[in-house]
């Protein structure tokens, strides 16, 4: 009866591991080398990319070697016109691309956890940024949605000279020598 007991369990710890993530994180770096079956931005990646696209990695950390062998994987793999991708979670957000065996390459942003996921066609061409990781938005753009600024989704606060309240002080309170609007 025990040696029954032992084996059921034995399979059933085998059958959870089977269901979990096939993900795995190389602690010292952040790399995640392998796809995760809850991740968003993994499945709209993969949706776009292909099936077959290779992963060149998904980064949770910002070593400076890793997002080397990132940017390396990502150009060789559009220069040969091989389907790739590469996701960079940052805090708050995740960013990736994906480009497909045609050549037409994808962006992909969302915040954390994926709300607001969204994907576009790259307005560039690939290059690598002065962070180290790979984008394909000309320097000093990066639109977070449909052509909207990062603080797209964020409430506006009340503008002054309105007469609605202030969360910084009085009414319509501004430093010294700034104008009034």
């Amino acid at each position: 009866m025990h040696k029954a007991l032992a084996l059921v369990l034995t399979v059933a710890c085998l059958l959870t591991g089977c269901s979990k993530s096939k993900s795995t994180t190389t602690a010292a770096s952040g790399v995640t080398t392998a796809s995760s079956s809850d991740d968003p931005v993994q499945k709209k990646l993969q949706e776009l990319a292909g099936a077959n696209a290779k992963s060149c990695g998904i980064f949770k950390s910002q070593v400076r070697a890793d997002l080397d062998a990132a940017g390396q994987c990502v150009m060789d793999a559009s220069k040969a016109k091989a389907p790739f991708y590469v996701e960079y979670q940052l805090p708050g957000m995740t960013v990736a691309l994906a480009g497909t065996s045609q050549g037409k390459l994808y962006s992909v942003q969302s915040q954390e956890g994926g709300a607001g996921l969204t994907s576009a066609d790259c307005p560039a061409e690939l290059r690598v940024a002065p962070s180290g990781r790979v984008t394909c938005y000309a320097p000093g753009t990066f639109p977070m949605g449909a052509g909207a600024g990062s603080h797209s989704n964020m409430p506006i606060p009340p503008m002054m000279g309105t007469g609605k309240a202030n969360p910084h002080g009085k009414a319509d309170a501004l430093p010294p020598g700034h104008p009034k609007p």
